[in-house]
């Protein structure tokens, strides 16, 4: 898994910032109203709508707001229809990029995503040209502070989970997409804090970037976040801790 604790860094640190902006309910919403579309309004039994809830709830996103995007959802209230599109691109030093929305209005959406490339030295590109970097796994995040990592590993490979690293304070447990939910609840049942749980892109290599051209890549990342309809941006840069300590 190599390369991943740096892109799981910027990801988490954006998803720190975006909160402070007030994005961050905008985005849980639609995450929610689409899970609630697709698998229903009953989180016991829709993974996807059980970890948007969790995760807004962890934003203190109020429950009303949360309740609301529901029956948006399940259609007990009107509201917009959103669609999932994914853009792919190589961004500064030929990195992979991938940016998963949820849009009401495709043309707005690829023309931002398009601009945000160009001008942060990227190039948006065809479907698939970069997906084949990319392995869907189920990614589980739990505080280190307090606890033995031995010990949180083997609960975790004992529930069936394929690979476990420490980054910054923080346990990383992959897993199986299929077998997430079973290593979440092992974990759990061992009272153990998990900061989140999800199905994610993760990298199967990675490109090295330094100096300037890492810099580009932070701000090329930072642009796709902070826009309203992008849910998620994926790369598979390997760069210099300093360069992220800097940001």
């Amino acid at each position: 898994m190599a390369g991943h604790s740096k892109w799981a860094n910027i990801k988490h640190k954006k998803a720190a910032q975006d909160a402070k902006r007030g994005k961050a309910y905008t985005k849980l919403a639609r995450e929610i109203t689409v899970a609630a579309r697709e698998g229903g309004g009953d989180s016991e039994f829709n993974p996807r709508l059980r970890a948007a809830i969790e995760k807004a709830k962890k934003v203190n996103m109020p429950k009303e707001n949360i309740t609301r995007a529901i029956k948006r959802g399940t259609g007990e209230i009107a509201g917009e229809t959103y669609e999932e599109v994914t853009y792919e691109g190589y961004g500064p030093g030929g990195v992979a990029v991938i940016a998963k929305c949820l849009t009401d209005n495709r043309n707005r959406t690829a023309s931002e995503v398009r601009h945000a490339f160009s001008k942060h030295g990227g190039n948006l590109g065809t479907s698939g040209c970069v997906s084949w970097i990319f392995e869907r796994k189920g990614v589980i995040t739990i505080p280190a502070e307090g606890r033995d990592e031995e010990t949180v590993m083997m609960i975790a490979i004992d529930a069936g989970a394929e690979d476990f690293l420490t980054d910054d304070g923080t346990f990383i447990v992959f897993t199986q997409p299929s077998d997430l939910e079973t290593v979440k609840k092992a974990i759990e049942d061992a009272n153990l804090e998990i900061d989140e749980a999800k199905l994610d892109l993760v990298p199967q290599n990675t490109t090295k970037v330094e100096g300037e051209i890492a810099q580009k890549v932070l701000k090329l990342l930072e642009r796709l976040e902070d826009l309203d309809d992008v849910q998620e941006v994926y790369s598979n840069f390997d760069m210099p801790d300093e360069v992220m300590d800097n940001e």
